[in-house]
């Protein structure tokens, strides 16, 4: 009989994503305890202070704690990019992993063939933010 054995990932992968994971729980940690409304540490978004308009990105964090205390609602008025993106990476991350776990072969987490959509969506939404008609978008 011949038995392949079977592929192990490489330990620095497994610390990374250790490290990546407490990076991120360890950011989520900030965001959930100190609300941005409040607390003045967090940055400023130079973008919106130099031109007035929003940037795909403003009102994210202010998105992300509603998020983090279940507040739907107010995490959709503060950044809808968040729950696109969002649910983008969860889909991602669930084929990622399903092709590793069925030894398929990726092409890498992020492909460049995902590049032009997401640059698509991220300028319609900047633009449609920036309208008088779709105030509904601005944080």
């Amino acid at each position: 009989m011949n038995s392949v054995p079977p592929k192990l990932v490489p330990a620095n992968a497994w610390f990374a994503g250790i490290i990546l994971a407490t990076v991120a729980l360890g950011g989520a940690a900030v965001v959930f305890f100190f609300n941005p409304a409040t607390h003045s540490f967090y940055p400023v978004c130079q973008f919106h202070r130099l031109t007035g308009l929003n940037c795909p990105g403003c009102g994210m964090t202010r998105a992300l704690y509603a998020l983090l205390h279940g507040r739907f609602y107010i995490m959709l008025h503060y950044n809808l990019l968040l729950v696109f993106i969002l649910v983008a990476l969860m889909v991602r991350i669930s084929w990622f992993g399903w092709n590793k776990f069925c030894d398929r072969a990726n092409g890498g987490f992020f492909q460049v063939k995902f590049l032009w959509p997401l640059l698509v969506v991220t300028t319609l939404f900047t633009v449609l933010r920036n309208l008088p008609t779709f105030s509904f978008l601005t944080p």
